[in-house]
């Protein structure tokens, strides 16, 4: 069993019942009361997490944790490759300057430290030896990464998690019925434009060592299952990781997929992420495809985080929605 560095908060004294005089509390007096009482948390782990109060300085070690923080209104002190979230997602933008406190899969300690945060936020993504030294820092709030057996169950969890130990419950209530109703609001334009059940397949590439990788974002993915919620039925037949819901294929694998809608994101800032306009423009295989012969590729604006939270996937299907009935 993990060792945990916090221990729980002594409890403050019990409330009081006001009725002397007739009079009560002030508001005010009564909500500074409540953002002063300890939060205890489990986390994906297991592990009991106890605050002080609504974690304010919370440093992110992943950019979905990040995303979910900024969409609450919590301003994060620190930030897992600054320069990469700004690239890959614009859709849900920083709204102040935190220090960079190194790569996603090996933050700094040493920088997270000189933070002093009242909160660090990581997911599974880690290893347990780095979230292990994480503890001996501050309190850790260890999120599930993914899941595909529930990928908008699993985005929704972590959100509430998150707002729980920063007090922003409120916001996070919002964020998710704004969700339901933007997935209402694609799905009807999807239909009234002939779109319900249309076959959609959706994937990511790359050009390493001059080679072009594809990966397929199945039904268990977070964008495949949003693809679903809106009336897109899932074209890839390959099975996805238990995680995240990602395959892998080559471009002869995409031969398989027949006549479907087919759409990508890349990045201009990572000229390896987008083969689908550039090294594949003379590829006998993929311009022999039915759905590029017919002009049905469509690159989605850059800066969404295909693991993102609500504000992501918002984004994400209004892009869809304009590029398929445009």
């Amino acid at each position: 069993m993990r060792r945990l560095l916090l221990t729980a908060a002594v409890a403050t004294t019990a409330a009081l019942t006001l009725t002397a005089c007739g009079t009560t509390e002030p508001a005010a007096d009564d909500a500074k009361k409540k953002s002063a009482e300890p939060i205890t948390l489990t986390d994906a782990s297991g592990a009991k997490v106890t605050l002080d109060g609504p974690a304010k300085k919370v440093v992110g070690t992943e950019w979905n944790v990040v995303e979910n923080l900024v969409s609450l209104g919590v301003e994060p002190v620190g930030v897992a490759d600054v320069k990469g979230y700004k690239t890959w997602n614009t859709a849900v933008p920083l709204k102040n300057d935190p220090k960079d406190i190194g790569t996603r899969g090996e933050p700094s300690m040493d920088t997270i430290a000189s933070l002093s945060p009242d909160l660090i936020v990581a997911t599974s993504d880690l290893p347990p030896a780095a979230v292990k030294q994480l503890r001996k820092v501050a309190p850790v709030l260890e999120l599930k990464a993914a899941d595909a057996a529930d990928p908008i169950g699993r985005m929704t969890q972590n959100l509430d998690l998150i707002a729980r130990a920063t007090g922003t419950t409120e916001q996070a209530g919002k964020l998710k019925k704004d969700f339901e109703a933007k997935i209402a609001e694609g799905r009807k334009a999807l239909s009234d434009a002939g779109l319900a059940n249309a076959k959609y397949a959706f994937a990511d590439g790359y050009v390493v060592s001059n080679q072009v990788s594809i990966r397929p974002y199945t039904s268990g993915s977070l964008i495949g299952a949003v693809n679903e919620k809106i009336g897109l039925k899932n074209a890839w037949t390959v099975k996805g990781d238990a995680s995240y819901g990602l395959a892998a294929t080559d471009v002869e694998g995409l031969t398989k997929l027949g006549d479907v809608q087919f759409a990508y994101i890349g990045s201009d800032g990572d000229k390896a992420s987008t083969p689908f306009n550039g090294v594949l423009a003379k590829d006998a295989v993929w311009t022999s495809l039915p759905f590029v012969k017919k002009g049905n590729v469509h690159r989605l604006p850059d800066g969404i985080w295909m693991f993102g939270g609500p504000g992501s996937m918002a984004t994400y299907i209004d892009s869809v929605v304009q590029s398929l009935t445009k």
